[in-house]
């Protein structure tokens, strides 16, 4: 067995070593070079597309063809005569030179092959066919065979090394462009073009005076025929597990038409196959960004939902329900409605053990072997509405509202070998509602106005109750918290519950004035302002076994349990910047000033503070080439925390994690040094990216935290020592005929100084990492991918040293046979190496096969199973600045379901 991808390896290597390259040039009539022409070969016998290229910036292109074989040549450019012309070739490698006329306007139009990548401006266009083998069956599917996209370990899509911010459908935002939700749901078959916008701006008037570089977008042309008419899939399955029985429903439905669309996503099962985990709807943003982004303020204003267990992909049982609808309707050429609403709802049960040993003997922190169960509940609902009012060309107003409500809980159980018995729960009721107003005005040609607000209103309402079970070894090693928390110890149990409310209510707003002083440069003049104010109350409260509440006095902390504090943030900043375009170079240098005031007041006490600060920024890019381009920018930021660590009371993270605050936290400092390179080559079809980024953290906002045995109580201080972060990652992609060879790579330093009984010590973390993989695109052979992951972590942490080694070969393998059977598997094994001699492994193994009459049957038939080898968990290692982490997750048993798919 250990020799099959080697086989496959090998064979792959055999298909595509018969090939024949065919070099050539293209002109026109005045032997000038013609940039971007489409060159596409098709075989003569099958009537198929065999090889396409895209000419260079000298007009040249490379064809891969099949040895002894009959070739049609077409040439096509804008403008210009489309070429046709016949080549047999040999064993020999042909290289030729081709000129075209100009386009005779009495010529008859003539309808040549669809091109599989085009490019036009700033936009990339792929024909999904051509890139599809009749496996597919969403639209990630497609997206991961396109040259230079891929999708990212988040589900997230990436375009030459940048992720896409939005997916559009036919030019309507698609759930607010969310890039998880399309690829995951929309189906493959309804897909004609993928149009990749480059340099993508949402305002037009802006297009030409900010800065787009790094803005993508992705826009899912649909077939002719899908539009004005429901279109999507049904999908109903049902199967058997060893303690439950397995369900699913999953209604996918589209309706697309000029006017207006409707999309609903609907999903019902407990087979663990999770649409959005709750990850996803937290940071489902709805399109929303802050005004002030690029003005060099942070404000942080903390995050007080429940950390969960484990993710939502990982555990023992997982129930899940979703349900979203998303409109769009234009009643006017110059007015668009749109908006979406989600509902997601999830029962997991978990289950985790740990080794928890600490690494600097002086510490005196006892190791902790720990045993949790957990069963957690979460609904989380969302709902946004848009506008966007367009008269004229001149002028734009949008308007976005979105709320947000969850209903979260958790109950955990959790054995430790130090504290003993603990049930703890934890459950929280927060709500938001988030409203955006943007115009946008042009005087002229040389004067355009920006006006971007946004207000925030956010409630939470977390509750923490604890019980720490009668245990010899859990109440030996609670009491002295016990005692220094002022609990009543006479109890047999410590029944420990901590109320906390957070209410914060934001406006970030800017005014944004930009005159175009000529072709090649415009000037950028920003006046805004941040305006936040926070309330927070605490209390901490014990449940004694007569059932009366005793509110206790701690024996430290100035004996403050409780908070009631007021924060109140202000930043009035004006900023300028420059821009201007010289040759290959456009350099975009700009500062901005501010005048801070913050203040906070607990217990009748203010503490204030009001300073100015002047925040310089920097970009260069350097374009090379229409694809090539290489960007340096520096920033320096102001960043502030939030209410919970300018408290002066006791906040219960849990009970064995305790903090209090300090109310005269200055603010953080950051300078920030990035560099990016981008290369797109259709020519040799080689895509090349690499970032590299450091930032240097001044003033850092660290804890100082005190041990007693595995309680920790921390409080918060402005370090004078600086933390340093250095990230390097890059991609280089190669396409050979029909296989594509990729290389990742990344590399992370950290350096964090830590302050744990009264010591600094610091803290140095490496991570590299390298992934090649080998993938076939073959239009009737089976399609492999093989990948190997190989990663080494060092982490320094004074008192110790630890390398942690994971190798993860995997592999993918899909197969269209008879043209109605589809076989699709996946395998991957994780070795992880502890560095002292031991090592942990675990297998995953997934396999579906499906039947269809034809690829436009109506029915379709499918088996799957996921995790075919029965693994009961994965092991996780991993170190922090105090000590090394290793974990077992427990996760969901073999599962095998069968599937009946309609297809509208």
């Amino acid at each position: 067995m250990k020799y099959f991808p080697l086989f496959l390896l090998l064979a792959i290597t055999q298909l595509s070593l018969a090939q024949v390259r065919f070099d050539g040039v293209v002109r026109d009539s005045l032997n000038e070079p013609l940039y971007l022409a489409n060159v596409i070969a098709l075989d003569t016998t099958t009537n198929e597309l065999a090889s396409y290229a895209i000419t260079n910036e000298q007009g040249r292109f490379r064809l891969e063809l099949a040895e002894n074989g009959t070739f049609e040549i077409q040439i096509s450019y804008v403008g210009m005569k489309t070429l046709k012309e016949v080549v047999q070739t040999s064993g020999e490698d042909i290289n030729r030179e081709f000129f075209l006329a100009l386009e005779n306007a009495l010529d008859a139009v003539e309808v040549v092959s669809e091109i599989p990548v085009s490019v036009v401006g700033d936009t990339v266009v792929y024909d999904a066919d051509s890139f599809q083998n009749g496996t597919e069956r969403k639209l990630e599917d497609v997206l991961e065979k396109l040259p230079g996209v891929e999708i990212n370990e988040d589900g997230q899509v990436e375009v030459e090394g940048k992720v896409v911010n939005k997916i559009m459908v036919n030019g309507k935002d698609f759930f607010d462009g969310d890039t998880k939700l399309a690829t995951k749901n929309i189906p493959s078959k309804a897909v004609d073009k993928i149009q990749v916008l480059r340099n993508y701006s949402e305002v037009g008037q802006l297009s030409s005076v900010a800065n787009n570089q790094d803005n993508v977008a992705m826009n899912i042309k649909l077939k002719e025929g899908k539009e004005n008419f429901w279109f999507g899939n049904i999908t109903a399955g049902a199967g058997t597990a060893p303690n439950n029985e397995l369900y699913l429903l999953q209604p996918k439905l589209f309706y697309y038409s000029p006017k207006y669309s409707l999309n609903f996503i609907g999903d019902l099962n407990n087979t663990g196959e999770v649409a959005l985990t709750r990850r996803d709807i937290r940071n489902f943003g709805g399109g929303f960004r802050s005004p002030s982004r690029t003005s060099g303020t942070d404000l942080n204003l903390g995050d007080n939902s429940l950390n969960f267990l484990t993710s939502q992909n990982n555990a023992l049982e997982i129930e899940n329900k979703l349900a979203t609808g998303n409109f769009s309707y234009s009643p006017t050429e110059s007015l668009d409605l749109s908006g979406f609403l989600i509902y997601n709802s999830s029962r997991i049960l978990s289950r985790e053990t740990s080794l928890i040993r600490y690494t600097d003997p002086e510490l005196g922190i006892p190791d902790e072997a720990t045993d949790q169960s957990s069963r957690e509940r979460s609904n989380q609902g969302l709902l946004k509405l848009s506008a966007s009012f367009q008269p004229n060309l001149n002028n734009q107003l949008d308007y976005d509202i979105l709320g947000r409500i969850s209903n979260d809980a958790q109950n955990q159980t959790l054995f430790s070998s130090v504290v003993g018995n603990t049930l703890q729960s934890d459950r929280v009721k927060p709500f938001s509602i988030n409203q955006n107003l943007n115009y946008y005005y042009t005087l002229d040609e040389n004067n355009i106005f920006a006006l971007e607000a946004q207000h925030l209103i956010r409630d939470e309402d977390p509750f923490y109750n604890a019980l720490l079970v009668n245990d010899p070894i859990g109440a030996d090693a609670f009491d002295p918290t016990a005692e220094a928390l002022g609990l009543d110890t006479s109890q047999n149990t410590y029944d420990l519950n901590q109320n906390r409310r957070i209410q914060s209510n934001q406006l970030d707003a800017k005014l944004d004035y930009y005159h175009i002083l000529n072709a090649q440069s415009n000037l950028n003049l920003t006046l805004g302002t941040i305006l936040s104010r926070q309330e927070f109350n605490s209390d901490i409260f014990q449940f004694l076994e007569d059932g009366t509440q005793f509110d206790p006095t701690p024996t430290f902390n100035d004996g403050l349990a409780v908070n009631d504090t007021e924060y109140v943030f202000s930043d009035i900043y004006l900023g300028a910047h420059y821009r201007l375009k010289t040759g290959k170079f456009t350099i975009t240098p700009g500062f901005s000033v501010h005048a801070y005031g913050n203040k906070n007041t607990q217990f009748g006490e203010l503490f204030q503070d009001n300073f100015f600060r002047f925040l310089p920024d920097f970009e260069t890019r350097i374009q090379f080439k229409k694809s090539e381009a290489l960007t340096l920018s520096y920033d320096m930021r102001n960043q502030f925390t939030d209410v919970t660590r300018l408290a002066r009371g006791l906040v219960l993270n849990n009970f064995n994690n305790i903090q209090f605050g300090e109310p005269d936290l200055q603010n953080a400092l950051s300078h920030n040094v990035s560099l990016f390179y981008s290369s797109f080559n259709l020519f040799n079809y080689t895509n090349v990216f690499a970032r590299a980024a450091y930032t240097s953290n001044i003033d850092q906002i660290r804890s100082l935290t005190n041990f007693e045995s595995v309680i920790r109580t921390s409080t918060f201080f402005n370090s004078n020592f600086a933390d340093e972060n250095v990230n390097v990652f890059g991609r280089v992609q190669r396409t050979f005929g029909k296989i594509r060879a990729s290389l990742n790579a990344s590399f992370n330093y950290s350096k964090i100084n830590q302050f744990i009984q009264g010591q600094q010590s610091l803290n140095e973390g490496y991570t590299q990492t390298y992934t090649p993989e080998l993938r076939t695109n073959y239009k009737v052979a089976p399609n492999v991918s093989l990948q190997y992951r190989y990663s080494v972590t060092n982490n320094n942490q004074g008192g110790g040293k630890t390398t942690f080694v994971t190798n993860a070969p995997s592999v993918e393998f899909d197969a269209y046979i008879w043209k109605s059977v589809t076989f699709r598997t996946n395998y991957t094994y994780t070795n992880q190496d502890l560095g002292n001699g031991q090592s942990q492994s675990f297998q995953n193994w997934d396999a579906t096969l499906s039947y269809r009459k034809d690829r436009d049957a109506k029915w379709e038939y499918e088996i799957r199973a996921t995790n075919l080898l029965d693994i009961d968990s994965q092991v996780r290692n991993s170190a922090n600045n105090i000590s090394v982490f290793s974990s077992e997750t427990f996760i969901q048993p073999r599962f095998v379901t069968f599937r009946l798919i309609y297809t509208l």
